[in-house]
């Protein structure tokens, strides 16, 4: 049983009740006060990509949708391509300092703090495979892991290694027509197995503006999955 918080390292206090003389408790990886600090996701949402409504102008929302989505599936190259991206948390100044630290220093233990989180949302999803988007080849040498791989890892989850990346360019750097029409940034791995009529997930650390999501799901739907959905744990 895990007694110290990941992120500040005090002491977690687990509450003491008939329950937990009976049954084992939940475990936690956060403090209460570090876990007060995530802001999660619930309310109204953008259908598509998450985005809690609140966030948006109310003249910016039709149907249920943000007005970034409704331009996206306004365009016939990338009308349908990502059906749905679910996000579990805000991209808050916690939460932008939490993965910071798992991204960039290496303390890869922290996707602990939401493997219960993401086995959760995984279980209520109708997906056949699991594919967490890559890093190109020097993003991988310098961190020394994928950050997505490890969240899918971390919450014991069964992942394929589909994609692979073909250049290193920001996306959430380029403007929107850029994004747009940007060249393809994934490529199918090589001896991939044959995804067709495939119900694909695509699993991430944050959602920003949607490129890199939409250019995994286009490759995968050109190589004939049926449908590409996402998971992130953050919405940007």
């Amino acid at each position: 049983m895990n007694t110290h918080c990941l992120a500040c390292h005090s002491e977690i206090e687990y509450p003491m009740t008939w329950n937990s003389f009976l049954f084992t408790p939940k475990e936690r990886w956060l403090c209460g006060k570090c876990e007060s600090q995530l802001q999660a996701i619930d309310g109204d949402r953008c259908g598509i990509c998450s985005r809690p409504l609140f966030l948006v102008e109310p003249h910016h929302i039709k149907e249920g949708n943000c007005l970034d989505c409704i331009r996206w599936e306004q365009d016939p190259q990338w009308r349908g391509v990502l059906s749905k991206n679910t996000s579990l948390f805000l991209y808050n100044e916690y939460m932008k300092t939490y993965l910071a630290r798992f991204k960039y220093r290496g303390d890869h233990i922290l996707a602990k703090a939401f493997s219960v989180s993401i086995k959760e949302a995984v279980s209520a999803m109708n997906t056949s495979l699991i594919v967490p988007i890559p890093l190109s080849a020097e993003r991988l040498q310098e961190r020394g892991f994928n950050q997505a791989a490890a969240i899918a890892t971390t919450a014991s989850l069964q992942t394929q290694h589909l994609l692979v990346r073909k250049h290193s360019e920001k996306q959430s750097k380029k403007s929107r027509n850029e994004r747009i029409n940007s060249q393809t940034v994934f490529a199918l791995s090589p001896n991939h197995p044959n995804i067709t009529n495939e119900a694909i997930l695509l699993i991430d650390d944050i959602y920003t503006t949607g490129t890199t999501l939409r250019h995994a799901a286009q490759c995968l739907k050109q190589a004939g999955a049926k449908q590409v959905c996402s998971l992130t744990l953050a919405r940007g």
